[in-house]
């Protein structure tokens, strides 16, 4: 009887012989750090990414964009007084010939900064806040719970209005700071309630057996280990402390003129909405776009850092779905030439 060989089964046969393997071992599969499985996440919503870029074209678009315009947003142009948008003045102007663009971006500027600065301190103290009353307990956190539950209970909005009078004329860094003041409470209670359940992890008593100080257990195994909580309030925060300066500038209680912010220009052009409707849609399209923008980053990094939740599970489900590729279905056809050919070559 004769045996015949194809190219594939002789190289086989002496790769065999040899001794030599003839398939590769597979490479082992690369080990996923947990920042690279979050980024993976997040950049597979597509409304997060939207969100992110308009964010930085936002910061970008303020900072930068007033070194392209000749217009100042404290000058005038005394031959164009509530003119339309037109080339020499994109934005249009006001009443008193001043250009709405420099006026918008010199108001993104301040609110930008302003929410910036209030999302980083309120959650900063917050996480401090939280953190010390739930790993020391005691009085300590019978004292920090008591602030924190009667700051809650004072209306903000109203102490921060009454407050602000006595700051008129000085450093709006001082506005940031009431802001900040009354934004952290409810992100505290939070942390203080992870704080009791991480404090009793191996890793945190390994570290109470070791020696360390009560202040690096805090900030060195506790707080970092509270990243994703930390960063989605940051974000919320952002767009949470925008609102809250427009609405007070709006009222007069906020940044104060010759400043401007968003607040103070929508509350300039709410008057004229339906009749120099450029003057009130200009800088309230911006800060609704900046809102929603915020948001749509915070969901994703929410649906990122929690994958468990509702949003995340479909969206994983999705992605795996898109990943397996189904076989390509035999028909009958395809099955009964298959069946011909091999008993061809069974006869030969």
């Amino acid at each position: 009887m004769t045996v015949i060989l194809n190219e594939g089964d002789s190289a086989g046969t002496a790769g065999a012989a040899s001794g030599s393997p003839v398939d590769a071992a597979p490479e082992p599969e690369k080990s996923t750090t947990r920042g690279r499985l979050v980024l993976t996440r997040f950049l597979r919503n597509r409304l997060a990414l939207f969100g992110l870029v308009v964010i930085v074209l936002m910061y970008a678009l303020a900072f930068i964009g007033p070194l392209f315009s000749k217009w100042s947003y404290d000058t005038q142009d005394y031959t164009a007084f509530l003119q339309a948008p037109y080339p020499d003045h994109i934005f249009g102007t006001d009443k008193i010939g001043t250009d709405m663009f420099a006026q918008t971006m010199r108001g993104l500027q301040k609110s930008l900064l302003i929410g910036l600065l209030v999302a980083v301190i309120s959650t900063g103290f917050a996480a401090l806040v939280g953190a010390v009353a739930g790993y020391f307990l005691g009085w300590v956190d019978r004292g920090l719970m008591w602030l924190v539950d009667l700051l809650l209970v004072l209306p903000s909005f109203l102490i921060i209005a009454i407050l602000s009078p006595a700051f008129r004329g000085k450093s709006w860094l001082l506005f940031v700071v009431l802001l900040a003041a009354f934004q952290w409470m409810i992100t505290a209670r939070i942390v203080r309630g992870m704080t009791l359940t991480l404090k009793e992890r191996e890793f945190v008593k390994a570290a109470k057996y070791m020696g360390q100080s009560p202040g690096r257990i805090i900030f060195k195994h506790i707080v970092p280990n509270m990243a994703s909580l930390l960063i989605i309030d940051a974000t919320i925060n952002v767009g949470s402390a925008v609102l809250a300066e427009t609405g007070l500038s709006y009222f007069g209680f906020g940044v104060q003129s010759p400043d401007v912010s968003l607040g103070t220009l929508i509350a300039t052009g709410s008057d004229s909405a339906l009749t120099y409707a450029w003057l009130f849609l200009i800088p309230a399209g911006f800060l609704v776009t900046f809102v929603l923008a915020v948001n749509f980053v915070g969901d994703g990094l929410r649906d990122a850092l929690d994958p468990t939740s509702s949003r995340g599970r479909k969206r994983e489900k999705k992605a795996k779905d898109d990943d397996v590729t189904p076989a390509p279905a035999t028909t009958p056809a395809d099955t009964t030439s298959a069946a011909t050919t091999t008993e061809g070559g069974g006869k030969a």
